[in-house]
């Protein structure tokens, strides 16, 4: 009986990445996921680059998708949508994650039966290439989300996922920006078979889009307000409202920050389906 070859879709969010972008494709080692069984798409969202990404990716044998809305979460949600595979993969494309090591994280996947993997970049010997701000922002962030969702998480904001789609399908999520990252995680986390690999780690290729103090409270915000509110503590409304006001007033952020407008709360958003959570 001639054993059904699974797909594995690799999805990442660009913009203006071209040189980091040629490497991390490059980089994975397609012909030895096909001897393992998994054929693969690659799926670029591409957030209106003014560069060569697009083409770049698209000489490469990558399928693009325009994200007109600006935010990494965004990128992702769309990206998600689009994939057909059974195992998703999100990777930078700005090759500072090993793409070369997917075998192996998928591998852990099947053998020990997980829904999601995430990489956990805070070692000492991946740390010498983050700046001491993003490293002690990180650990902040970390340290919250173990503590005001009691999980055992060593890199929140780590930006290598490996995991099955079952976890995106039929459910939304607030976060249209970076704080998508940490969201994810703590939803998977908390409702899945997760855990995390320690991964080397590299400089990025490029320039950095990632403002450390801005995006850093934006995250905060988010862990906070999301703690409320799966303890009922806030409204979601409420935490909408709030959230908008700082993204755009203060912080000069986009209004779309979540790609509903905040006009109506979903049901499917993860947090109101309290069987789950």
């Amino acid at each position: 009986m001639i054993q059904k070859r699974k797909l594995i879709s690799i999805v990442m969010p660009v913009l203006n990445e071209e040189k980091g972008l040629a490497k991390t494709i490059r980089e994975i080692p397609v012909n030895e996921l096909k001897r393992m069984g998994y054929d693969c798409e690659i799926i670029v969202v591409d957030g209106c680059s003014t560069d060569k990404s697009r083409e770049v990716a698209r000489k490469l044998g990558a399928k693009v998708i325009i994200e007109p809305r600006p935010g990494y979460g965004n990128a992702y949600k769309t990206g998600f949508r689009k994939a057909r595979g059974e195992i998703i993969v999100a990777l930078d494309a700005d090759y500072s994650y090993p793409a070369h090591l997917l075998p192996r994280l998928i591998n852990i996947l099947e053998k020990k039966k997980l829904d999601f993997i995430s990489t956990h970049r805070l070692h000492k010997h991946a740390e010498k290439y983050m700046s001491p701000l993003h490293i002690v922002g990180n650990k902040i962030l970390t340290l919250l989300v173990r503590v005001l969702f009691r999980l055992n998480i060593n890199d929140s904001q780590s930006g290598m996922w490996v995991f099955r789609r079952k976890i995106v399908e039929s459910i939304d999520f607030f976060a249209g920006g970076m704080a998508f990252s940490q969201e994810l995680k703590i939803y998977a986390f908390k409702n899945f078979k997760s855990i995390e690999v320690p991964i080397p780690y590299r400089r990025r290729v490029g320039r950095q889009k990632l403002n450390a103090i801005i995006d850093g409270f934006k995250n905060l915000l988010h862990l906070v307000g999301l703690c409320l509110m799966l303890n009922e503590v806030i409204r979601i409304a409420d935490f909408t409202r709030i959230y908008k006001i700082i993204n755009i007033g203060i912080l000069g952020g986009n209004a779309n920050a979540s790609g509903n407008n905040h006009r109506v709360i979903p049901s499917t958003y993860w947090w109101t389906r309290k069987q789950i959570y």
